[in-house]
């Protein structure tokens, strides 16, 4: 009994050892495999690197072509159209604000209660619509009353730790993500309509002091300068 108690312990141990050996070659290999892998990667990595010197070089050209084409009406390669903003954020900025983003098929709307420097953003909320494809191809004050009436109903849920500071209007900020030609910080002519919109009758209008105030007219906000 005894020896074949002992022949069994020989067995599991003989058995136990060949598995890890088995084990032990497969990670080995897998190791190899995976640092041969790596060295690959590594070798792709340097063919495809682009020297600092010539991205510098690209820098540099696109810095002249940004100059040229503010300097003159088509004197660049690159389409560069004058901003009128001259101010940015601070970070001290406090209390609620609004924005709307129309840049595509969806627009999106927010509101966001700002604490200043130290108390960064308090709290936020946002909801992103869907803007039906009939309104996209439709007349700009079919869109714009689409929009204007998403923007009423989202302000209109404004919950009580939202509302303003008293005597201080609610302001939005109003991103209109199409090429604008600005005469000024809150005027400017659209050039063309893009990312699916097909709308001919604004494209040679006045269209952003439209849209601020169709806007005015359907909500009360401040549209941030």
């Amino acid at each position: 009994m005894g020896k074949v108690t002992v022949c069994v312990a020989v067995v599991c141990g003989v058995a136990v050892t060949a598995a890890a050996a088995v084990v032990i070659h497969r990670k080995m290999k897998k190791s190899a495999k995976w640092v041969k892998a790596m060295e690959i990667v590594k070798e792709f990595e340097e063919s495809c690197r682009t020297p600092i010197s010539k991205l510098k070089q690209v820098a540099d050209a696109m810095t002249v072509e940004m100059h040229a084409g503010l300097a003159s009406e088509g004197g660049s390669k690159l389409k560069m159209l004058i901003t009128y903003v001259d101010s940015l954020p601070t970070g001290d900025e406090k209390g609620l604000f609004y924005a709307l983003d129309l840049g595509g098929t969806n627009f999106r709307v927010l509101r966001v209660l700002l604490g200043g420097k130290d108390g960064g953003i308090l709290k936020q909320q946002f909801k992103e619509v869907s803007i039906p494809p009939n309104k996209m191809t439709g007349s700009s004050a079919a869109l714009f009353d689409y929009i204007a009436a998403e923007l009423a109903k989202f302000v209109a849920q404004e919950e009580d730790d939202f509302k303003p500071t008293s005597g201080r209007p609610r302001e939005l900020g109003f991103t209109f993500s199409f090429p604008v030609m600005q005469t000024s910080i809150a005027s400017g002519t659209l050039l063309r309509w893009t990312k699916g919109f097909s709308i001919d009758e604004t494209v040679s209008d006045n269209g952003l002091p439209f849209v601020f105030m169709l806007i005015m007219h359907s909500v009360d906000l401040f549209i941030g300068r």
